[in-house]
């Protein structure tokens, strides 16, 4: 089974709705903004951080547009200072590469010890992009779908303001 094949079954086992669009890899924001797929939906950017320790971490998912401010985002967690996370961190954690970050990842983490947080305006939003584990597709799903999901995994979820 394939990292995408794995991300489908557990939607499907939770009888989530989503749509798959397949495309070109898309490392970044600006790529999928090239390829003309941002208009069906609210595509999100999604950050992998660690804490000064490297004892928490961290997945930030926050909309497209967004800048995030590491150091507001560190007061919201109340953790110590965030840093993004090395590649083989993430590999290690999520088993993804860089530019292949997404909260479906969670599925990889099998212990359940990222924590995910959400920028508020996602919440509620009816479709929203991320890729499925690979980053030659793009999933649409809700917002409440994608926390299920989470949840379903264990995974602790935050909700903070970006």
């Amino acid at each position: 089974m394939n990292r995408q094949e794995k991300v489908y079954g557990r939607l499907n086992e939770l009888n989530i709705e989503y749509q798959v669009m397949n495309h070109p890899a898309a490392f970044t924001v600006e790529d999928l903004e090239h390829l003309n797929i941002t208009q069906y939906g609210d595509i999100c950017k999604n950050l992998f951080l660690k804490d000064a320790k490297g004892e928490r971490h961290f997945l930030i998912v926050l909309d497209k547009d967004k800048k995030a401010d590491l150091k507001s985002i560190q007061k919201q967690l109340g953790c110590t200072r965030l840093s993004f996370a090395s590649e083989e961190r993430l590999y290690r954690m999520l088993k993804l590469q860089k530019g292949e970050v997404t909260p479906l990842a969670v599925i990889n983490n099998t212990d359940g010890v990222v924590e995910v947080a959400f920028d508020h305006d996602l919440v509620g939003k009816s479709k929203l992009g991320v890729h499925p584990n690979d980053n030659t597709a793009t999933v649409w799903i809700s917002f409440d779908d994608l926390k299920k999901y989470i949840e379903r995994n264990g995974n602790r979820i935050y909700y903070i303001t970006i």
